[in-house]
Protein backbone atom coordinates (compact mmCIF):
# COMPACT_ATOMS: atom_id res chain seq x y z
CA UNK A 1 0.00 0.00 0.00
CA UNK A 2 1.29 3.47 -0.87
CA UNK A 3 1.61 6.07 1.84
CA UNK A 4 -1.95 7.39 2.23
CA UNK A 5 -0.60 10.96 2.19
CA UNK A 6 1.72 12.65 -0.29
CA UNK A 7 3.51 15.96 0.23
CA UNK A 8 3.83 18.78 -2.28
CA UNK A 9 7.53 17.98 -2.71
CA UNK A 10 6.77 14.33 -3.41
CA UNK A 11 4.06 15.26 -5.90
CA UNK A 12 6.37 17.63 -7.75
CA UNK A 13 8.82 14.77 -8.24
CA UNK A 14 6.28 12.55 -10.00
CA UNK A 15 3.92 15.07 -11.62
CA UNK A 16 3.74 14.49 -15.34
CA UNK A 17 4.84 10.85 -15.21
CA UNK A 18 3.00 8.86 -17.82
CA UNK A 19 1.28 6.42 -15.47
CA UNK A 20 0.06 8.82 -12.79
CA UNK A 21 -3.13 10.82 -12.44
CA UNK A 22 -4.08 13.78 -10.26
CA UNK A 23 -7.78 14.16 -9.42
CA UNK A 24 -9.41 17.36 -8.17
CA UNK A 25 -12.27 16.49 -5.77
CA UNK A 26 -13.37 19.93 -4.63
CA UNK A 27 -17.03 20.11 -3.58
CA UNK A 28 -19.17 22.48 -1.53
CA UNK A 29 -22.35 21.69 0.36
CA UNK A 30 -25.26 23.64 -1.14
CA UNK A 31 -23.28 24.63 -4.24
CA UNK A 32 -23.28 21.63 -6.59
CA UNK A 33 -21.43 23.46 -9.37
CA UNK A 34 -18.88 25.09 -7.10
CA UNK A 35 -16.26 22.37 -7.34
CA UNK A 36 -16.32 22.28 -11.13
CA UNK A 37 -16.12 26.08 -11.27
CA UNK A 38 -13.13 26.12 -8.92
CA UNK A 39 -11.44 23.45 -11.04
CA UNK A 40 -11.86 25.45 -14.23
CA UNK A 41 -10.58 28.60 -12.55
CA UNK A 42 -7.34 26.86 -11.67
CA UNK A 43 -6.08 23.41 -10.73
CA UNK A 44 -2.86 21.42 -10.42
CA UNK A 45 -1.28 20.84 -13.81
CA UNK A 46 -2.75 17.77 -15.50
CA UNK A 47 -5.46 17.25 -12.89
CA UNK A 48 -8.87 15.99 -13.87
CA UNK A 49 -12.09 16.73 -12.03
CA UNK A 50 -14.23 14.23 -10.13
CA UNK A 51 -17.77 15.23 -9.18
CA UNK A 52 -18.84 13.93 -5.79
CA UNK A 53 -22.50 14.16 -6.76
CA UNK A 54 -22.38 12.44 -10.15
CA UNK A 55 -19.19 10.36 -10.34
CA UNK A 56 -18.19 9.45 -6.79
CA UNK A 57 -21.82 8.71 -5.92
CA UNK A 58 -24.53 6.58 -7.45
CA UNK A 59 -28.15 7.25 -8.33
CA UNK A 60 -29.58 4.48 -6.17
CA UNK A 61 -28.90 3.59 -2.56
CA UNK A 62 -29.22 4.80 0.99
CA UNK A 63 -28.40 8.38 1.92
CA UNK A 64 -27.45 11.46 -0.09
CA UNK A 65 -24.24 10.02 -1.53
CA UNK A 66 -24.65 6.28 -2.09
CA UNK A 67 -21.72 4.51 -3.69
CA UNK A 68 -21.88 4.05 -7.45
CA UNK A 69 -22.09 0.52 -8.75
CA UNK A 70 -18.65 -1.05 -9.17
CA UNK A 71 -19.26 -1.14 -12.95
CA UNK A 72 -20.03 2.59 -13.07
CA UNK A 73 -16.97 3.32 -10.95
CA UNK A 74 -14.84 1.25 -13.33
CA UNK A 75 -16.11 3.27 -16.29
CA UNK A 76 -15.34 6.53 -14.50
CA UNK A 77 -11.80 5.38 -13.70
CA UNK A 78 -11.30 4.30 -17.29
CA UNK A 79 -12.29 7.78 -18.52
CA UNK A 80 -9.63 9.23 -16.25
CA UNK A 81 -7.06 6.86 -17.66
CA UNK A 82 -6.67 4.94 -14.41
CA UNK A 83 -5.49 1.33 -14.62
CA UNK A 84 -4.23 -1.04 -11.90
CA UNK A 85 -0.65 0.25 -12.28
CA UNK A 86 -1.58 3.95 -12.16
CA UNK A 87 -0.45 6.15 -9.27
CA UNK A 88 -3.42 8.32 -8.21
CA UNK A 89 -3.17 11.52 -6.16
CA UNK A 90 -6.41 13.13 -4.98
CA UNK A 91 -6.85 16.60 -3.50
CA UNK A 92 -9.38 19.24 -2.48
CA UNK A 93 -9.29 22.48 -0.50
CA UNK A 94 -10.72 21.12 2.77
CA UNK A 95 -7.79 19.16 4.13
CA UNK A 96 -8.82 16.01 2.29
CA UNK A 97 -12.42 15.98 3.58
CA UNK A 98 -13.74 15.14 0.09
CA UNK A 99 -10.60 13.78 -1.57
CA UNK A 100 -10.52 11.03 1.04
CA UNK A 101 -13.77 9.66 -0.45
CA UNK A 102 -12.02 8.83 -3.74
CA UNK A 103 -9.00 7.54 -1.81
CA UNK A 104 -11.31 5.24 0.16
CA UNK A 105 -13.12 4.04 -2.96
CA UNK A 106 -9.88 3.17 -4.73
CA UNK A 107 -8.35 1.43 -1.74
CA UNK A 108 -11.56 -0.49 -1.07
CA UNK A 109 -11.24 -1.76 -4.62
CA UNK A 110 -7.73 -2.95 -3.82
CA UNK A 111 -5.87 -0.15 -5.62
CA UNK A 112 -2.65 0.29 -3.66
CA UNK A 113 -1.08 3.25 -5.46
CA UNK A 114 -3.27 6.08 -4.23
CA UNK A 115 -2.64 9.03 -1.89
CA UNK A 116 -4.24 12.28 -0.75
CA UNK A 117 -2.25 15.50 -1.15
CA UNK A 118 -1.50 16.65 2.39
CA UNK A 119 -2.62 20.25 2.75
CA UNK A 120 -4.53 20.16 -0.53
CA UNK A 121 -4.39 22.81 -3.21
CA UNK A 122 -3.57 25.46 -0.59
CA UNK A 123 -0.26 23.71 0.14
CA UNK A 124 0.45 23.59 -3.59
CA UNK A 125 -0.18 27.32 -3.98
CA UNK A 126 1.78 28.19 -0.81
CA UNK A 127 4.77 26.40 -2.29
CA UNK A 128 4.68 28.83 -5.21
CA UNK A 129 3.37 26.34 -7.73
CA UNK A 130 1.32 27.65 -10.64
CA UNK A 131 -2.21 26.55 -11.42
CA UNK A 132 -3.42 25.39 -14.83
CA UNK A 133 -6.76 25.91 -16.57
CA UNK A 134 -6.47 23.34 -19.35
CA UNK A 135 -8.11 19.95 -18.87
CA UNK A 136 -6.13 16.74 -18.94
CA UNK A 137 -6.78 14.38 -21.85
CA UNK A 138 -5.57 10.95 -20.73
CA UNK A 139 -5.59 7.71 -22.61
CA UNK A 140 -8.52 5.49 -21.68
CA UNK A 141 -7.63 3.16 -18.83
CA UNK A 142 -8.80 -0.31 -17.86
CA UNK A 143 -9.87 -1.01 -14.31
CA UNK A 144 -11.61 -4.17 -13.15
CA UNK A 145 -13.73 -3.58 -10.06
CA UNK A 146 -15.22 -5.89 -7.46
CA UNK A 147 -18.09 -5.54 -4.98
CA UNK A 148 -17.57 -2.93 -2.28
CA UNK A 149 -16.06 -4.59 0.76
CA UNK A 150 -15.54 -2.58 3.96
CA UNK A 151 -19.08 -1.24 4.23
CA UNK A 152 -22.14 -1.72 6.42
CA UNK A 153 -25.76 -0.76 6.01
CA UNK A 154 -28.36 0.58 8.43
CA UNK A 155 -29.38 -2.88 9.61
CA UNK A 156 -25.82 -3.70 10.58
CA UNK A 157 -25.58 -0.46 12.56
CA UNK A 158 -28.85 -1.21 14.37
CA UNK A 159 -27.75 -4.76 15.22
CA UNK A 160 -24.12 -3.95 16.07
CA UNK A 161 -22.66 -5.71 19.09
CA UNK A 162 -21.99 -3.94 22.37
CA UNK A 163 -18.24 -3.98 21.70
CA UNK A 164 -18.63 -2.16 18.39
CA UNK A 165 -17.57 1.49 18.26
CA UNK A 166 -19.56 3.90 16.08
CA UNK A 167 -17.84 7.22 15.35
CA UNK A 168 -19.45 10.34 13.85
CA UNK A 169 -17.26 12.66 11.73
CA UNK A 170 -19.72 15.57 11.54
CA UNK A 171 -19.26 18.92 13.25
CA UNK A 172 -20.09 18.90 16.94
CA UNK A 173 -23.07 21.23 16.45
CA UNK A 174 -24.72 18.76 14.11
CA UNK A 175 -23.93 15.82 16.40
CA UNK A 176 -25.53 17.60 19.35
CA UNK A 177 -28.60 18.43 17.27
CA UNK A 178 -28.14 22.19 17.54
CA UNK A 179 -28.28 22.60 13.77
CA UNK A 180 -28.96 20.45 10.72
CA UNK A 181 -28.48 22.15 7.35
CA UNK A 182 -29.53 19.35 5.02
CA UNK A 183 -30.81 16.11 6.56
CA UNK A 184 -34.37 15.37 7.79
CA UNK A 185 -33.65 15.37 11.54
CA UNK A 186 -31.09 16.89 13.88
CA UNK A 187 -29.04 14.84 16.33
CA UNK A 188 -27.02 11.65 16.18
CA UNK A 189 -27.31 7.88 16.20
CA UNK A 190 -27.71 6.69 19.81
CA UNK A 191 -24.39 5.35 21.06
CA UNK A 192 -22.28 7.13 18.44
CA UNK A 193 -19.12 8.91 19.61
CA UNK A 194 -18.47 12.40 18.25
CA UNK A 195 -15.14 12.59 16.40
CA UNK A 196 -15.23 15.57 13.99
CA UNK A 197 -12.91 15.00 11.04
CA UNK A 198 -11.52 18.51 11.43
CA UNK A 199 -9.76 17.27 14.56
CA UNK A 200 -7.43 15.23 12.36
CA UNK A 201 -5.88 18.42 10.96
CA UNK A 202 -3.40 21.10 11.97
CA UNK A 203 -4.09 24.79 11.33
CA UNK A 204 -2.54 24.51 7.84
CA UNK A 205 -5.06 21.77 6.94
CA UNK A 206 -2.31 19.18 6.96
CA UNK A 207 -2.76 15.95 8.90
CA UNK A 208 -1.51 15.73 12.45
CA UNK A 209 1.51 13.45 13.04
CA UNK A 210 0.74 9.72 13.26
CA UNK A 211 1.45 9.56 17.00
CA UNK A 212 -0.93 12.43 17.74
CA UNK A 213 -3.63 10.79 15.64
CA UNK A 214 -3.11 7.48 17.44
CA UNK A 215 -3.65 9.24 20.75
CA UNK A 216 -6.78 10.92 19.42
CA UNK A 217 -8.33 7.61 18.49
CA UNK A 218 -7.12 5.87 21.64
CA UNK A 219 -8.82 8.54 23.74
CA UNK A 220 -12.24 7.51 22.42
CA UNK A 221 -11.66 3.87 23.31
CA UNK A 222 -10.84 2.40 19.91
CA UNK A 223 -8.36 -0.12 21.37
CA UNK A 224 -9.67 -3.64 21.72
CA UNK A 225 -12.86 -3.10 19.75
CA UNK A 226 -14.08 -5.97 17.61
CA UNK A 227 -15.67 -3.58 15.12
CA UNK A 228 -15.27 0.12 14.38
CA UNK A 229 -17.79 1.86 12.09
CA UNK A 230 -17.17 5.32 10.68
CA UNK A 231 -20.02 7.54 9.52
CA UNK A 232 -20.88 11.21 8.95
CA UNK A 233 -23.67 13.00 7.09
CA UNK A 234 -23.58 11.05 3.85
CA UNK A 235 -20.53 8.77 3.86
CA UNK A 236 -17.98 11.35 2.65
CA UNK A 237 -16.12 12.94 5.56
CA UNK A 238 -16.37 9.61 7.37
CA UNK A 239 -13.63 8.55 4.95
CA UNK A 240 -11.42 11.28 6.41
CA UNK A 241 -11.45 9.53 9.78
CA UNK A 242 -10.67 6.26 8.00
CA UNK A 243 -7.75 7.93 6.24
CA UNK A 244 -6.52 9.37 9.55
CA UNK A 245 -6.65 5.89 11.10
CA UNK A 246 -4.53 4.55 8.28
CA UNK A 247 -2.03 7.38 8.77
CA UNK A 248 -1.99 6.46 12.47
CA UNK A 249 -1.41 2.77 11.71
CA UNK A 250 -4.79 1.68 13.09
CA UNK A 251 -6.82 -1.16 11.58
CA UNK A 252 -9.17 0.04 8.87
CA UNK A 253 -12.75 0.51 10.12
CA UNK A 254 -15.98 -0.13 8.24
CA UNK A 255 -17.91 2.64 6.48
CA UNK A 256 -21.62 3.21 7.01
CA UNK A 257 -22.23 4.63 3.56
CA UNK A 258 -25.74 5.96 4.13
CA UNK A 259 -24.67 7.61 7.39
CA UNK A 260 -26.88 10.19 9.10
CA UNK A 261 -28.72 11.07 5.89
CA UNK A 262 -29.92 7.47 5.77
CA UNK A 263 -30.60 7.02 9.49
CA UNK A 264 -32.48 10.32 9.88
CA UNK A 265 -34.84 9.46 7.03
CA UNK A 266 -36.38 6.65 9.10
CA UNK A 267 -38.29 6.40 12.38
CA UNK A 268 -35.24 5.01 14.19
CA UNK A 269 -34.37 6.69 17.51
CA UNK A 270 -32.34 9.91 17.55
CA UNK A 271 -30.14 11.25 20.36
CA UNK A 272 -29.23 14.88 21.00
CA UNK A 273 -26.74 16.62 23.25
CA UNK A 274 -23.12 15.91 24.04
CA UNK A 275 -23.46 12.36 25.27
CA UNK A 276 -23.60 9.27 23.02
Amino acid sequence: MANPLITVEELKDILGNEDMRVVDCRWYLGNPDGGSSAYHEGHIQGAMFASLDTELSGDVGPGRHPLPSPDDFAKFLARLGISPSTTVVTYDDRGGAVASRLWWMLTDQGHKRTSVLDGGIQAWISDGQALATDEGQPQVGTFRTRPWRDIVDRRAVVSRKDNALLIDARALERYRGEEEPVDPKAGHIPGAISLPQTGNLADELTFLPPGVLRSRFANIGITGRDTVISHCGSGVTACHNILAMEVAGIRRPLLYVGSWSDWSSTDLPVATGQQP
